[in-house]
């Protein structure tokens, strides 16, 4: 088994050589981080109390609140590209499931530089680890060339 690094961008993005079953479960992953954009634009508190568990009855309770609506937001504009991408441009799956295993990192990252209180273990938080190790594991198989019969 080689890895062809060279399809992370492709000189034909058009063709993805790779496994079906890689872009089903990229675009389970796709369709994920459109729904969770959703929730955050759209949720009356961008899920911040009802999922995060974020106390919005403090003062800047608001704030907190427009804070999870932009997240949702810039969550929908880059999921919607990522769509797009996906849809049209099949070799680009390698690239976007970097992209999207990179997400979970920087947010854990990002939790470590500033933690935010929560009643409980938000599930994005939850999920951080085995959403990366899933989404690492199909960027590594999105690297691998079917074998084709000669």
């Amino acid at each position: 088994m080689q890895l062809d690094f060279k399809k992370v961008l492709p000189s034909d993005p058009s063709i993805f050589g790779g496994f079906r079953t890689v872009r089903i479960v990229a675009a389970l992953f796709i369709l994920l981080s459109l729904i969770r954009s959703c929730i955050h634009l759209f949720a009356p508190d961008g899920g911040a109390d009802s999922i995060a568990g974020v106390d919005i009855s403090v003062e800047g309770g608001n704030n907190i609140v427009a804070m999870f609506h932009l997240w949702g937001a810039m969550q929908l504009i880059v999921a919607l590209l990522l769509l797009v991408l996906f849809i049209r441009y099949p070799g680009l799956t390698p690239l976007i499931l970097l992209t999207l295993a990179i997400d979970p990192v920087m947010r854990a990252i990002s939790g470590h530089i500033k933690h935010v209180t929560t009643v409980g273990t938000a599930p994005g938080e939850a999920l951080n680890t085995p959403a990366f190790v899933v989404l690492l594991l199909l960027f590594i198989a999105s690297l691998i060339n079917k074998k084709t019969k000669v």
